[in-house]
């Protein structure tokens, strides 16, 4: 377990380093990167969140699943550290699954309900889609 924490810290920093380049470009810009606009559509508000709670559990559950493999290669054949790492392994797959039922119900319901809530794709922000 130490030495999963050992690697956490560099692989924080590492995804730390790799958000910091677009508030960087940002810098020189008149641009105001967190313009607050008004809402009109409730229903472009619940999409928002639905497809941020998707990603953000999906994203979970893969870093979960890459912990469990690390944990087990780092295990070294010790069998108390290789079950834990199993049953991380086995955790971050359920939630892999439960997140891609949930993607299959949205998805029927935009079928029978005739509505667009995460076929309309995501729109990540960069500096020329801000207003």
């Amino acid at each position: 377990m130490n030495k999963v924490k050992k690697l956490f810290g560099p692989l924080a920093a590492g995804a730390l380093s790799l958000a910091m380049p677009a508030a960087a470009l940002a810098q020189g810009t008149n641009v105001v990167p967190l313009a607050i606009r008004p809402v009109n559509n409730a229903l472009d508000v619940v999409r928002g969140i639905v497809q941020f709670i998707l990603i953000v559990a999906f994203i979970a559950a893969f870093v979960f699943l890459l912990i469990g493999g690390i944990r087990w290669i780092i295990a070294g054949g010790d069998e108390k550290a290789v079950a834990g790492a199993r049953g991380t392994i086995t955790a971050a797959l359920i939630g892999l699954v439960i997140v891609l039922v949930a993607y299959a119900i949205i998805r029927l319901v935009e079928i029978f309900f005739n509505v667009n809530i995460v076929t309309t794709g995501v729109t990540i922000p960069n500096i020329t889609s801000i207003p």
